[in-house]
């Protein structure tokens, strides 16, 4: 019997509507992303988002993204919700990311200095490595992709290939990189008047994303 071919899995970020998140499980999305950073306009509240994941079905994941929060701010979401993965986007230590006993994806920056290889030892409890692009005094969200040819091959770590993703280039990134997985935000959501409405999904979009991955 023929191995199974690989399968890049799919994350969609900054879920704030009950309704994108019911279509991304519809089209077989593998893990939501939850904002719990006020300053991100894609920001939103614990009771809101413990709302939508009740009704997000098991096998999903629901991943929680917090930058450089407190110990108490995390455990509220965590008695308050059913986050299965934390996602940190900040300066946050290996210890501060393993005290919660959580699996835990770590964030990179791409700054034009960083050791990736360095990066992946030092986090080596982490479930991935989630790449981002780099710009400064944002810790992500930036809607622009970043060299992937920056990527070392052999990275001892599951590579979240994230920045500027979009249907336009998902395909060539997977191609490029061969992520374990892609994560995307600003790249499915709704646009209007030239003017894009950040937090709210494109369902046409979102659908388009998940085609390209697939068929890559």
């Amino acid at each position: 019997m023929n191995k199974p071919a690989f399968r890049t899995r799919i994350k969609f970020c900054g879920i704030t509507r009950l309704s994108d998140a019911l279509e991304a499980v519809r089209l077989g999305v593998d893990a939501l992303g939850f904002v719990f950073y006020p300053p991100s306009p894609r920001n939103i509240e614990v009771e809101a988002a413990a709302e939508i994941m009740r009704q997000v079905p098991a096998f999903v994941s629901c991943v929680g993204l917090f930058v450089n929060s407190t110990q108490d701010q995390v455990q509220q979401v965590l008695q308050s919700t059913r986050i299965d993965t934390l996602q940190f986007h900040g300066n946050e230590s290996v210890a501060e990311c393993e005290r919660y006993a959580k699996p835990y994806l770590k964030a990179v920056r791409m700054k034009a200095d960083i050791d990736l290889q360095s990066v992946a030892a030092e986090y080596s409890s982490a479930s991935a490595l989630l790449l981002d692009s780099y710009e400064k005094g944002k810790p992500g969200g930036t809607g622009q992709a970043f060299d992937w040819a920056r990527i070392p091959a052999g990275l001892s770590k599951p590579v979240i290939l994230a920045g500027g993703l979009s249907t336009d280039n998902v395909a060539m990134a997977i191609e490029k990189v061969k992520p374990y997985a892609v994560d995307v935000s600003g790249g499915i959501e709704l646009v209007i008047d030239q003017v894009q409405d950040k937090g709210i999904k494109d369902a046409a979009k979102m659908a388009a994303f998940v085609k390209e991955v697939v068929s890559a």
